[in-house]
């Protein structure tokens, strides 16, 4: 099987947000799309390890921010990896944010959005690893006209990340590899995902083209997640 025909579906980067009481919550999603047009509906797709699974079932409403191609890699790191680390704050990531609450109570993200849907649940499925939740959308804004919304294609290939395991379209890069040419050297972030490979470098952190792994700075970290070296392992 060529795992590569699966990225080749398109997908976007949002934020999926909820609140039950007190709590808030949120992490970054690639699959959200619209099901039905009258009433309108969309649909999340959630791993059942996410904490924000227990706010959107006990709310019963979620909202969703679609970034746009610029958001900052800054925030995606803290919606989508560090809020599962060990101690995490999850409600200290707001304040990151320019944010407001929604009919339902929902907390909608505004930083980095073209625009935000918010939704009350009215369906759930068990998908195995992840829950689909279907919501009928009670509000719909546009933020930014001018801007494009952030594709997980370009989130990939020109942000150089992946979806982290938690993600539904997580495919499991030791499959990926086998169909890589051989003796190519890539090394796997274990946080989030990214892939540094030496024949590209990392331009952005001053890293040229053709840069050995042995020879990356000592103080090098992951572009994405701010992860240093010892979370990374040899992929090809």
């Amino acid at each position: 099987m060529d795992y590569q025909a699966f990225f080749k579906l398109s997908y976007g980067i949002y934020l999926v947000c909820a609140r039950y009481e007190q709590e808030l919550s949120g992490y970054v999603a690639n699959t959200a799309f619209q099901v039905s047009s009258e009433p309108p509906r969309i649909a999340i797709s959630c791993h059942k390890k996410n904490r924000t699974i227990g706010p959107i079932r006990s709310s019963r409403a979620f909202s969703l921010s679609i970034l746009h191609r610029d958001a900052s890699m800054k925030m995606i790191q803290t919606f989508g990896y560090s809020s599962d680390d060990p101690g995490f704050d999850r409600t200290s990531k707001f304040e990151q944010v320019r944010f407001g609450y929604g009919q339902t109570g929902a907390p909608v993200v505004f930083t980095d959005a073209v625009a935000y849907l918010e939704c009350r649940v009215k369906d759930a499925y068990d998908q195995g690893t992840h829950v689909l939740f279907i919501g009928e959308v009670v509000d719909a804004v546009v933020l930014d006209e001018k801007r494009e919304p952030m594709t997980y294609a370009y989130y990939r290939d020109v942000k150089k990340a992946y979806a982290p395991p938690h993600a539904p379209t997580y495919i499991d890069t030791e499959k990926l590899t086998k169909a890589k040419e051989a003796g190519r050297k890539e090394y796997l972030c274990q946080i989030c995902g990214y892939i540094y490979d030496p024949a590209e470098g990392d331009p952005r952190n001053g890293i040229p083209p053709g840069t050995a792994w042995e020879d990356l700075p000592a103080d090098w970290v992951c572009p994405v997640c701010r992860a240093n070296k010892s979370y990374f392992r040899q992929s090809g």
